[in-house]
């Protein structure tokens, strides 16, 4: 396969890094290098923010009518439709996910274009009463200005759409920083954002590293919000920045979310729904129910039924339209799985199946792990409390209602959770009970562009999605107006 030689999007036109620095993507299924992109540092970053400064200050983008903006989403979205193959192929090189779920990721990614063009002329403010008859008040909705949006490498696309959608949606700006080993289906998405007619300016989209341009959108007086999903580290440093100058942040930093299972569940389909719920795209999801809690009863049987489950999971080549899992995002992500599964062993949890790097056959070329399960944790374990971001589930079996929910919220984390049972007052019971963002009675992983999406405690602040993202993407503005003609009289 060639290697595409790619250049960054600002202002509308194609550049190059100033200081010529490129940055080598690779297919981890093979480890062949797939693309060459440019790597922006902070001037490149600056000059990105500039453009959009300009956009927002001076450009048509900001007067354009609600109407007009979300027409141009829609036609983005259909644009993307016309090119699922081609970026689900890409996807699929780029960042190792199943040809089929790169498909769906695609698909969603339209519809939430699709979804935000719709809601685009439907974003208002509010005609307020107040005690005061001779005033005619409002509060109005306005954009926030210039945005840096930050987004992690395990849906490129995607989550380029739930930050672009909304901003865009609303009348902002942007300067877009992919994650730096999977900026291939981004920067073709700005082939189209191009194509559609949007002004210059409006997006943004560099490749640059996180410690250098990501830090930039942070620190820059320019950019008036910061949208970041990734770790908590990250997300803590990007806050110290934006802190600098009062800029308006929301945080998506992932989760370590625990999905209960009791013992009057559908077994068969609770055992279907554990499975995907953390071996999809290969555990590379923020919201991944990688902690299990099972009821003592049926704990033996179901550890039985999800292992003989787990057997059959078909590992392989990516592009293969049978395989259900694919390999690691890349050579660092799997060192980190390796080292969490290494770390079970020491800790004493056992393993039901899996816990080792796949190197059979073609399989040898990638970054494949076997599907993990682990027995026998004790819930103070760092494969039960830190976010692994890989295929690795740890079960633990708990005796009622009160342990379940002790030992699903014992976690710093508070993304997602989900219940098991066919008690439909226990469901809004746990559902009370467990302190997170998102929870999901009954399956794992549904996630729809018109519900908010976001977590609690570590997993960050502000929500995605939905209307609940207007919010994070415009600011109040009250205006008063005195229709009372008569002098004041106040110092007389």
């Amino acid at each position: 396969m060639s290697v595409k030689k790619y250049k960054m999007f600002v202002d509308g036109k194609w550049v190059s890094s100033h200081a010529g620095e490129t940055w080598d993507v690779i297919n981890p299924a093979n480890q062949e290098v797939i693309a060459n992109v440019p790597l922006a540092d902070e001037e490149d970053t600056r000059m990105a923010i500039g453009a959009a400064r300009r956009a927002f200050d001076k450009g048509p983008w900001r007067n354009m009518t609600q109407v007009d903006r979300g027409k141009l989403l829609l036609e983005l979205a259909r644009a993307i439709r016309e090119k699922t193959e081609e970026l689900a192929l890409l996807e699929t090189l780029n960042c190792g996910k199943p040809i089929r779920e790169s498909r769906y990721d695609i698909s969603d990614t339209a519809d939430c274009f699709e979804f935000y063009g719709g809601l685009a002329d439907k974003i208002n403010g509010d005609v307020v009463p107040v005690p005061d008859p001779d005033i005619f008040a409002m509060v109005l909705r306005e954009p926030v200005g210039v945005v840096g949006q930050i987004i992690p490498w395990n849906y490129p696309l995607l989550m380029a759409a739930w930050k672009l959608a909304p901003a865009l949606a609303t009348g902002n700006c942007c300067v877009l920083k992919p994650a730096e080993i999977t900026p291939l289906t981004a920067l073709e998405l700005a082939k189209l954002i191009k194509k559609v007619g949007f002004p210059d300016g409006v997006v943004n989209i560099i490749n640059g590293l996180g410690p250098v341009a990501g830090m930039e959108l942070g620190r820059n007086e320019d950019v008036d919000k910061i949208a970041f999903t990734g770790s908590i580290e990250v997300g803590k440093k990007l806050m110290v920045a934006a802190a600098e100058n009062v800029k308006k942040i929301s945080l998506e930093l992932g989760g370590k979310s625990p999905m209960i299972v009791f013992e009057d569940a559908n077994f068969p389909l609770a055992v279907e729904w554990v499975q995907f719920g953390i071996f999809v795209n290969q555990g590379q999801v923020c919201s991944a129910t990688s902690r299990l809690y099972v009821q003592d009863k049926i704990h033996d049987q179901f550890v039985e039924a999800l292992t003989k489950k787990t057997k059959r999971v078909r590992i392989g080549d990516p592009l293969n339209e049978s395989t259900e899992m694919g390999p690691i995002a890349s050579e660092e992500q799997l060192n980190k799985v390796m080292t969490y599964i290494d770390h079970g062993k020491r800790e004493g949890a056992e393993i039901a199946y899996g816990g080792k790097r796949l190197e059979r056959g073609e399989l040898k070329k990638g970054f494949y792990v076997a599907p993990t399960v682990f027995t026998n944790v004790k819930n103070e374990m760092k494969i039960v409390q830190d976010e692994i971001f890989g295929p690795v589930l740890t079960v633990t079996k708990f005796r009622d209602e009160e342990e379940a929910l002790e030992l699903a919220n014992a976690t710093r984390y508070g993304l997602a959770g989900g219940v098991f049972t066919r008690d439909l007052n226990r469901a809004f019971r746990i559902t009370k009970g467990l302190r997170a963002g998102i929870i999901w009675v009954n399956s794992s992983q549904p996630c729809f562009n018109q519900l908010a999406w976001g977590g609690y405690k570590h997993s960050g602040i502000g929500r995605e999605l939905g209307k609940y993202a207007v919010e994070e993407y415009t600011q109040l503005k009250q205006v008063t107006i005195n229709l009372n003609e008569n002098p004041l009289g106040w110092y007389s």
